[in-house]
């Protein structure tokens, strides 16, 4: 088995909030991410494949293809968004964490992915925090 990974970047605001509670528990529990007027993120986005390499070409897919996938599915969407008001498959009032991304990534790029199988999305959201979503 092989794996390769993809690595992209984008840029993105968001805000964590409860409606149902007060400002202060909500400053309490997700301290700037409340921020009432959003802040934003320097994301990475590590998309690894697995799979055995194509006989001919040596290959697990196309690096280009799997690029453009990528690109095509999360990055012009998300890139300088509002991820709490700009992205449509973002479903309204999710929480939009680095959790919650990964997975809504996985699903976006999922079906998109035939010659190989997709492993693992891993999302940045600082240099001291990620997540790794296998599916």
């Amino acid at each position: 088995m092989v794996f390769l990974t993809r690595r992209s970047r984008f840029n993105a605001a968001h805000k964590l909030w409860v409606k149902d509670w007060s400002d202060e528990k909500n400053m309490e529990i997700f301290g700037k991410c409340a921020n009432p007027n959003f802040h934003g993120h320097n994301y990475t986005l590590y998309v690894t494949v697995k799979g055995e390499p194509d006989p001919v070409t040596g290959m697990l897919i196309n690096a280009k293809d799997l690029a453009a996938i990528i690109k095509g599915e999360v990055i012009d969407k998300l890139d300088h968004k509002n991820l709490n008001l700009d992205v449509p498959f973002i479903p309204e009032g999710m929480q939009t964490t680095c959790e919650n991304l990964a997975i809504v990534i996985w699903q976006r790029i999922h079906p998109k992915i035939q010659q190989c199988q997709l492993h693992c999305v891993r999302l940045e959201e600082t240099e001291n925090i990620y997540t790794e979503y296998f599916g």
